[in-house]
């Protein structure tokens, strides 16, 4: 039982703190301004592990290095605190649990925005959250609203991008799954 809680407490945390560096990423990505009250959560979130990182870790292109290895190192204290927990043999497959961790995030991540933006989309259009989410949104939708015609005026692009998201964490967990083992 303690380990279970223990377990979800640094799976919250390390969502929380590693998708706020993975949103920080995206959005300097996206180009979108930071001085709307996501971006201020964001930063407020990551600036204690990001700012040190950036000092030794340049950008690539318009990649920002340092939120990447920051989302990572996140989810590598997680899976190492859990390893030495249970104090069994195996340490050396932490560094690629962390890194399967790290695209579950991306995707659960990604999950949530797309719910979000649902949300927001039937119920506050106007309001400058659901700016930030569209802008967030759309480079993932528009391959499906591409392919995928208004039915009846409703858009079912998130729908689409949700199901290929859900198939895409069975295949990371199947793949996680068979390196364990």
């Amino acid at each position: 039982m303690f380990f279970q809680i223990i377990s979800f407490l640094l799976d919250v945390a390390a969502g929380l703190l590693g998708g706020a560096c993975l949103l920080r990423l995206y959005m300097q990505v996206q180009r979108i301004p930071f001085g709307n009250p996501v971006g201020r959560f964001v930063f407020a979130l990551t600036d204690w592990i990001v700012l040190p990182l950036r000092r030794v870790l340049p950008a690539y292109r318009k990649w920002d290095t340092a939120s990447l290895i920051a989302a990572y190192l996140i989810e590598l204290a997680q899976f190492g605190i859990l390893w030495l927990m249970v104090g069994r043999a195996g340490g050396a497959l932490v560094p690629l649990l962390a890194l399967f961790g790290l695209v579950r995030l991306v995707i659960s991540g990604v999950i949530g925005l797309v719910i979000v933006y649902a949300i927001l989309s039937w119920v506050q259009a106007d309001s400058p959250i659901a700016d930030v989410i569209d802008r967030l949104c759309a480079p993932m939708l528009r391959p499906f609203r591409r392919l995928i015609p208004l039915v009846g005026g409703f858009d079912l692009s998130p729908l689409a991008l949700l199901v290929v998201l859900q198939v895409a964490a069975i295949i990371v967990a199947s793949l996680q799954d068979a390196v364990i083992r």
